[in-house]
């Protein structure tokens, strides 16, 4: 009797899903991609008897949220926190969006003045080619690190 349940579920479930295959075709994601989103909690599929992917059709919106997301320089984790608000079972509203750019417009506001900073330091530091010169705003304002000793002090270079 439950295998007959499960047949049930599954052709219920099945008739609104897609498979990862067409995730991917749609979203323009690879398969691969999809599946490291589904480990790391930003997707979810549900499973057929054969064990392949189904996902609902709102993921398609989920993905595309978190190629933007991505785009615009969220972290994952920012991006996980943001989709634990939303619904699974349904695409995002309008009012979920607007909720979700206000709560991100201090993180953006932040990413566009690190970048705008970037811009305008980086006329000075084109021709240094290592950002080993006593002047370089971008790594070494004021030859800070030329006190350290010589050659390469820093290699993760912050731009804050």
């Amino acid at each position: 009797m439950p295998e007959d349940d499960a047949v049930a579920r599954h052709r219920e479930l099945r008739h609104h899903d897609i498979s990862v295959g067409e995730l991917s075709r749609r979203s323009g994601v690879a398969v691969s991609a999809l599946h490291f989103y589904e480990s790391r909690g930003l997707i979810h599929a549900e499973r057929t008897a054969g064990n392949q992917r189904r996902y609902h059709r709102s993921t398609l919106r989920r993905v595309a949220f978190i190629r933007i997301s991505q785009r615009v320089g969220l972290s994952l984790a920012r991006i996980a926190e943001a989709l634990a608000d939303l619904p699974e079972d349904r695409a995002p509203t309008k009012r979920d969006w607007e909720r979700l750019s206000r709560h991100w417009r201090s993180d953006l506001d932040a990413r566009i003045e690190q970048l705008q900073r970037l811009r305008d330091d980086l006329t000075d530091c084109i021709g240094c080619g290592c950002l080993s010169l006593g002047s370089c705003a971008l790594a070494n304002r004021a030859d800070e690190l030329g006190q350290e000793g010589p050659g390469a002090r820093r290699i993760d270079v912050e731009l804050t």
